[in-house]
């Protein structure tokens, strides 16, 4: 089988690469389209995947429907080459609506309810659209939940195993308490609307909790001359180590705060919206802290950031947390390769 999967953002090369690897070892072809975002297309290259580049894309509403058009016409044009079999993306429309041009299989996967735009213009091509199984609505009759989450297809346990250096690459004592702090840029198309902490209170939770560990910052703005001091440097590729051993992870993106709860580090997500699968790791385990934007919930945020951080046995508490949601959630990457098999026969 020949599949083109596309990335749009950084993690959704964490999504496919192990996924990718099984599959080429069954003996499939994988291509990768990857648009040049932040550490895209370094990633796929740290992970040995080769992949044509479709550009960076744009902001603003506007930028965002002439760049559907661009991208929808380069896809066309790669996929008119390496003539794919099935299309495997994380929500975007673009390998849908092509797939749908050219007759193949479309499957979607996807964990962000409040992304409307993105799946009215998808939905309608897509064959299968696969989500966690704490998704908070329907999707119709293309919809397959999964009892999982997206980040389990890279750091569970059968492909992440965390290394104790990145301590010394922090500059730490080993088993020093440290936090991340993680602030967004809020330019997604659905992010629109959003504001995310004010920076009074980024100042206020960097001030409160270096009285308890030392603070790294990772942003994807700007950050103000006074917090540039605590910007975290380390090889891309060691953020999954940091947050491991972290005592917090604290900010705006729900990725990263998935990735906290199935690592066993405590975790809290300040948005307006939320997500289903952050909602599900707080109620079913305990591992993530959920917040709005609002004023009141930011002081709320920092302190519960104080509390945990205060709190000597929290380390254990949640690595013996993070075995609870792992004896109950599957493999996403097995899974993945499960529902793509069933298609091999279509193109045999």
């Amino acid at each position: 089988m020949r599949i083109l999967i596309d990335i749009n953002h950084p993690a959704h090369v964490h999504y496919f690469r192990n996924f990718s690897k099984i599959m080429i070892h069954k003996g499939n072809e994988v291509f990768f389209v990857s648009r040049n975002k932040e550490m895209a297309h370094r990633l796929l290259d740290l992970y040995g995947f080769t992949y044509y580049d479709r550009g960076k894309g744009k902001s603003g509403k506007w930028g965002k429907f002439f760049y559907l058009v661009y991208a929808n016409v380069k896809l066309l044009r790669i996929a008119k080459k390496i003539k794919p079999d099935l299309f495997l993306n994380f929500l975007h429309p673009y390998p849908s609506q092509v797939a749908s041009l050219l007759g193949k299989i479309s499957l979607v996967f996807s964990d962000t309810e409040h992304a409307h735009l993105h799946h009215k213009l998808t939905l309608p091509f897509a064959t299968k659209i696969f989500t966690p199984s704490c998704y908070r609505m329907s999707l119709g009759k293309k919809h397959v939940r999964f009892n999982s989450y997206m980040e389990l297809a890279y750091l569970h346990p059968d492909y992440f195993t965390p290394n104790p250096e990145i301590y010394k690459i922090l500059g730490l004592e080993e088993n020093e308490k440290y936090v991340l702090l993680r602030f967004v840029s809020w330019e997604a198309t659905h992010d629109f609307g959003h504001a995310g902490m004010s920076l009074e209170n980024k100042r206020k939770a960097v001030r409160l909790m270096s009285d308890h560990a030392r603070v790294f910052i990772t942003s994807e703005a700007e950050l103000p001359e006074d917090l540039k001091q605590y910007r975290i440097k380390i090889p891309f590729d060691r953020i999954h180590d940091a947050i491991y051993y972290s005592s917090l992870l604290f900010g705006e993106s729900a990725t990263m705060a998935s990735e906290a709860a199935v690592l066993g580090t405590p975790s809290i997500f300040l948005d307006n919206d939320g997500r289903g699968y952050t909602d599900d790791e707080e109620k079913r385990f305990g591992l993530v802290h959920n917040f709005t934007e609002c004023q009141e919930d930011q002081k709320l945020a920092i302190d519960k950031a104080i509390e945990l951080l205060s709190n000597p046995d929290s380390t254990a508490i949640f690595k013996r947390k993070r075995k609870a949601l792992l004896s109950e959630c599957i493999d996403t990457t097995q899974f993945m390769v499960d529902e793509v098999l069933k298609f091999q026969s279509h193109n045999s």
